[in-house]
């Protein structure tokens, strides 16, 4: 059975979970943080990093939602 792929939802904002001030440690551009947070919807799974590529991966691989993407960042 073939995973089934996830919703993407464009958005006007995310935070920002890095900052420009780290790119200089990770120059391997392999850097990514994830936030979890219980909100009274239920919980909420934000992710960033310098490869969109590689969050988006984290973030459907847990499933359950879909994934909101800025068009620019």
């Amino acid at each position: 059975m073939e995973p089934t792929r996830p919703e993407y939802v464009f958005v006007p904002e995310l935070p920002d979970l890095i900052t420009p001030d780290e790119y200089i440690d990770h120059p391997d551009g392999r850097l990514i943080r994830i936030r979890i947070v219980v909100t009274d919807q239920g919980v909420e799974i934000i992710g960033d990093g310098f490869r969109p590529a590689a969050v988006e991966q984290v973030l459907a691989a847990l499933g359950s939602g879909p994934i909101e993407q800025m068009l620019c960042g």
